[in-house]
């Protein structure tokens, strides 16, 4: 360490008497200026005559202002067109003031925010795309499509019976508005009478009840009044999962009254379909 650090002021010390990066690498017995001089020689400028004079001189003044309105190598690249390793030969020694350098750190955070905002949207974008594109795809729903659907969807998402809990009920909860209405529809074709069907919102407190019940009335088009009485879900404080107010409607609850006949043809219909699937 004291041998590194004797190299480093005696660095600086020969690039305050005017010698170049590559004398200085010779007197110091480096093989090659590489990091350990840049790091010793941050922010000391360079003697003059190791400067290219000429054509590049405008742009090397205009690159240096750039730099100390705290603007980035990219930004800087895209007004004084030359390459990065030019950019960095004349800018790595650049001393900056402290306010200098806040700037430059508030501009690169502020960059690094503008294009993580410009990525997304070109990832929306492109999902919007491909999701129309596909949805166009379905012109129309078959029944018998409907059918293995909707028997997909509950096995998936639907109440299933337990070792612990053997009672067979049909009961589907979702927060999918589009899973939602396929559910209900399917209910439809298979038979079931508008009467067995009971409807509950399931939501974490904190949140607009009324708002919710309202927007699950108008998916299922059926009167809130009808509803049963909300559950509020307990808030697990170490859950990394995040609810957003302006689309956040909790889950709705879709149950069928006296339907332990109609799960067990759901679970024989899902082992067919499962079957014929590996045949």
């Amino acid at each position: 360490m004291v041998e590194k650090a004797s190299n480093r002021d005696r660095a600086v010390e020969l690039r305050k008497e005017g010698l170049s990066r590559s004398q200085i690498a010779a007197a110091l017995g480096l093989k090659s200026g590489g990091g350990a001089l840049d790091r010793w020689l941050k922010g000391v400028p360079p003697p003059e005559w190791t400067l290219r004079s000429g054509a590049k001189d405008e742009l090397r003044a205009r690159a240096i202002a750039l730099r100390k309105i705290g603007k980035s190598y990219g930004e800087i690249r895209q007004v004084v067109d030359v390459s990065k390793s030019t950019l960095s030969l004349w800018l790595r020694d650049l001393p900056l003031t402290t306010e200098e350098y806040e700037l430059l750190d508030r501009n690169l955070r502020t960059g690094r925010r503008t294009r993580g905002a410009a990525n997304r949207a070109r990832r929306a974008a492109k999902e919007a795309a491909a999701m129309s594109q596909a949805a166009a795809q379905i012109r129309s729903l078959a029944e018998s499509e409907l059918f293995v659907a909707g028997i997909a969807a509950y096995w998936c998402e639907g109440a299933k019976t337990k070792p612990w809990r053997t009672d067979a009920r049909v009961q589907f909860i979702n927060s999918d508005p589009g899973l939602i209405t396929l559910f209900a529809r399917w209910l439809e074709l298979v038979g079931v009478e508008e009467e067995q069907v009971s409807y509950r919102v399931a939501i974490h407190r904190g949140y607009d009840e009324r708002d919710a019940r309202a927007f699950w009335s108008s998916v299922v088009g059926v009167p809130a009044e009808r509803f049963m009485r909300t559950t509020f879900k307990k808030r697990n404080p170490y859950s990394p999962r995040k609810h957003y107010a302006e689309d956040y409607h909790g889950c709705l609850v879709i149950a069928v009254r006296r339907s332990t006949e109609l799960y067990r043809q759901i679970a024989g219909w899902w082992a067919g379909i499962a079957a014929a699937a590996v045949a």
